[in-house]
Order: C-alpha cells, then structure tokens, then sequence
C-alpha cells in the first residue's frame, strides 16, 4: 500500500491552500484561494508554474514559512491510524509516499504515532517530480522493493490518481481532500470512500482484503 498524507490521513489541504495564499500575496502575485484548493495534492515544484504561467521561487518559500505557522491546527483524521495498522494487519506493507517536504512530513508523523507499522516513506524531498509525475509512487515502491503488480495507493486528489496511473498502480480515493466522488472517480480511482475511516470499517470488503491474502 502506498498512502499520501495531506488530506488523506492528515487534515490539512485547507491550511496548505491558505499557506500558499499568503504566500502568493506576500509575492505580490493574485492567486484565488479556490484555484489554490484545486492544486493542492500536486507539488510546490509544480503548483506555482500551473496558476501563474511562469516560476516564482519567492512564492514556494514563503508557504514554508506560513505552513509552519499553521501546524498546530493540524489534525489526524478518525480512523487513520486504525487504516494504516488494518493494512499491517493483513500483512500489507504500509509505505508513505507524498509530495510534501521531509519536514512537514515529520510533523504530521506527530499525529499519527504510526512509526512501528509503517515500512518505508518517500518525500518530496526523495524525488524531482512530484505529482501528478509518477516519480514519488515509482520511487517510494523501488525504495521499498514492491512489486507494482500487487500495489494500490489511497489517495485523496485527481493528482495522487493520476500519479498512480501514470506508476501503472490502482488508486482508491478519498473525499476528505475536498475533490468530489464524481471527479476522483473521472480521474479514474478504482473505489471512492468519504474518508480513511469508512475504509476500516467496509476493509474486508475492499480489494485490500484480498491483496492481503
């Protein structure tokens, strides 16, 4: 299992957007906070050419100061650590991989408390395309010597599903990033859940039971 962080187990794609807005204005660029929302998923190496055309690396510096401003209001959603240790259960490795930094990474790890049943994790830090480009499932699934025949990521945005069609992997969504049933289903998610905790509870009757067997 290859799992993203940001608004799949962690609540946070709404504080990532309004970082980033802060950081647009800061640059002196507009950037509508809605049009940030529908990017977040994809990498800071990516976002900031997709809204304004060009790069400003003034921008992507500035949502690192104003992300770590808003972590305290960081939160696990219900049922995140119960997904990732019901994978280990079924004897699944559980590996992270998400386009956000290493450090932010580690903060969001805090709230988990998931270090003894996790196998592995790729950040963006590992990586120099983030998604959509498939190189952090490609990467996290070398690291961790998985074969991709038998992988499936949960993902929460149309960017982690097209990554992981891109990888040549299944990806179950979420809706807890804020992207729809319809569009997550569009991108071509293999199921959509409304969040990590109604996988727990419907697990055996997901794929992942039998990949587990």
């Amino acid at each position: 299992m290859l799992l993203d962080l940001d608004g799949t187990l962690v609540d946070t794609n709404y504080l990532h957007a309004l970082a980033w807005w802060r950081a647009f204005r800061d640059a002196g660029e507009w950037a509508p906070m809605n049009v940030i929302h529908r990017l977040v998923g994809m990498g800071g190496d990516q976002l900031v050419n997709e809204l304004l055309g060009y790069d400003n690396p003034q921008v992507a510096e500035g949502r690192a100061a104003h992300y770590r401003h808003l972590l305290p209001d960081a939160r696990a959603f219900p049922g995140a650590s119960n997904l990732v240790r019901a994978l280990h259960g079924l004897g699944l490795a559980a590996v992270l991989a998400t386009s956000s930094p290493a450090d932010e990474v580690d903060a969001a790890m805090g709230l988990l408390s998931i270090d003894d049943v996790l196998d592995a994790r790729t950040t963006a830090d590992d990586v120099t395309h983030s998604k959509p480009a498939p190189e952090v499932f490609c990467t996290a699934m070398r690291s961790a010597g998985l074969d991709p025949a038998r992988v499936v990521a949960i993902g929460d945005s149309v960017w982690d599903v097209r990554a992981a069609r891109s990888a040549g992997i299944a990806c179950i969504a979420v809706e807890s990033g804020g992207f729809s049933r319809h569009e997550l289903s569009e991108a071509g998610a293999l199921l959509v859940f409304g969040d990590v905790q109604e996988i727990v509870l419907q697990i055996n009757a997901t794929p992942l039971a039998q990949l587990g067997r």
